[in-house]
């Protein structure tokens, strides 16, 4: 592996930080599905200043995770076009990175707001997709069953950062963009809650509720190593001293006190955490699949298939089932389609092998859609699960459009305990790097980013440069990158 170092671009102005009044703290009961609070004492402080990404947090956005077990087939599912007409495109597209600035900010401008609010996005009855799927009976078949040969595309090298790991690192590319002012959520404070059994071990998957006194409140589950990492100002518009942690696991709940600003970790202990008897890893793919990825979709195919390949053969023997998110963008053929969590791995590498790039146009894409899918429909297994989501685009998101954004879906994500590797591809812009970097950090998940012999060229073929703003990174081919923090990530499950 290579170390290598990413391109710097000029400072354009530090984040605004908010300062608020000091609340006490108040706490909700959680809930099997829905966590449903109970009340708090009203809160009368005023904000001190205005802070656009200090919002306030008070009911959970998401439905816990429930699903006992996968099906035997991927299942297609569509997620409308909410204005399914053919695009007009008057030139003002958004230029990828390295582009006028100009640009940028026209397509960054809100649209017109419509004279109704449009209807939820839902998800429709099964779909007849474009994509070539051959349903395999048995569950878990060998992937050679596909059949299908393919030419080897030349590897798809990559390299990985953990923004949590250097947290000032990620604060500091966060300061140097203005734009992100306005994107995602005020991360600037953060903690960590580790989650142990009365022998140490950490408890993976445990339920997290955490309840300011003013009523604010977020949620989360434990990783498989027992902690999570907890951002205050993400879910609290004012700065409470303190906060109530309640910590749930096979039926026990255990209550402690959080103070803003503590720099130890908070250590919660259940004493009586079941521990599984297997490892069950639900693992998502989710893939911009517009024009642009047209001259590296073969090669992201080839990678998955590998990933999914070397997953299924870890010494861990790990309990599968896979899922797939598609996405294009309003006016094309389509807009976002899943195939839910299936534990027939032959049958999703059919699914997988036929995706086609097309369609897009503009350069932002319908990710924050595809994304809320991927959280919010798929039938992420419950309890003692660990929930991953692998995202590849290389386009920022649509925050032209309605709700729900991508801050919205990553508090979901955290939620529901899933955790977020980010893969740049080429052509990614700042807003876009910005964006994927937030949600892999708020969930605990890595930064990925495909790598060049020359940076700014896709087509010099793999090497160790990019263009995006990270240092001290190893390089590696993406299907062993991928398998390597799955490998680790499963790794941290305590040992019976």
């Amino acid at each position: 592996m290579a170390s290598a170092k990413g391109m710097n671009r000029p400072v354009v102005r530090s984040m605004a930080l908010a300062a608020a009044v000091t609340l006490l703290v108040g706490l909700p009961a959680a809930a099997a599905v829905r966590h449903t609070p109970f009340p708090v004492t009203a809160d009368t402080g005023d904000l001190k200043a205005p802070t656009l990404q200090r919002t306030r947090q008070t009911q959970p956005n998401f439905q816990a995770p429930s699903a006992t077990v996968c099906s035997d087939t991927p299942v297609l599912r569509e997620l409308a076009d909410p204005s399914p007409r053919p695009q007009q495109h008057s030139g003002e597209l958004r230029l990828r990175r390295g582009g006028d600035a100009g640009a940028t900010a026209k397509m960054m401008a809100p649209m017109p707001s419509p004279a109704a609010p449009p209807p939820p996005m839902a998800v429709s009855a099964e779909a007849t997709a474009d994509v070539a799927y051959a349903a395999v009976e048995s569950p878990m078949a060998s992937a050679a069953a596909s059949g299908h040969v393919r030419q080897q595309q030349s590897p798809v090298t990559a390299g990985v950062v953990d923004d949590n790991a250097d947290f000032s690192g990620f604060r500091q590319f966060l300061e140097r963009h203005e734009e992100a002012n306005t994107l995602g959520r005020d991360v600037s404070v953060r903690q960590r809650l580790q989650v142990v059994d009365a022998r140490g071990r950490p408890v993976p998957d445990a339920e997290v509720a955490v309840t300011a006194r003013n009523g604010a409140r977020m949620w989360a589950r434990t990783d498989a190593g027992g902690q999570v990492w907890l951002h205050p100002n993400a879910f609290d518009d004012r700065d409470s001293d303190s906060y109530q942690v309640q910590v749930r696991r096979a039926g026990q709940t255990v209550t402690s006190v959080l103070q803003r600003g503590q720099k130890n970790v908070l250590r919660v202990t259940v004493p009586n955490a079941a521990l599984p008897a297997r490892a069950r890893l639900d693992l998502v793919f989710m893939v911009d699949a517009t024009g642009s990825m047209g001259d590296e979709i073969d090669k992201l195919r080839d990678s998955l298939q590998g990933i999914v390949r070397d997953i299924a053969q870890l010494p861990s023997n790990p309990d599968i089932c896979l899922g797939l998110v598609t996405y294009r963008d309003r006016g094309d053929a389509y807009f976002v389609r899943g195939w839910d969590l299936s534990n027939n791995v032959a049958g999703f590498q059919k699914v997988l092998d036929g995706v086609r790039a097309s369609g897009g146009g503009d350069y932002p894409e319908a990710m924050n859609e595809a994304f809320d899918h991927a959280v919010q429909a798929m039938s992420w297994r419950g309890a003692s699960t660990t929930r991953l989501l692998v995202s590849l685009a290389d386009a920022p998101p649509h925050m032209d459009y309605p709700p729900p954004h991508y801050d919205q879906t990553m508090l979901a994500a955290l939620g529901k305990g899933i955790k977020v590797l980010s893969v740049a591809a080429s052509g990614q812009d700042t807003t876009g790097e910005i964006a994927q970097r937030q949600i892999a950090q708020y969930t605990g998940g890595r930064f990925i980013f495909l790598t060049y012999k020359d940076a700014n060229d896709p087509s010099s073929g793999p090497g160790s440069e990019t263009v995006h703003e990270v240092e001290n990174y190893s390089v590696d081919t993406l299907d062993k990158l991928v398998v390597k923090l799955v490998r680790e990530e499963l790794a941290q499950l305590p040992k019976g």
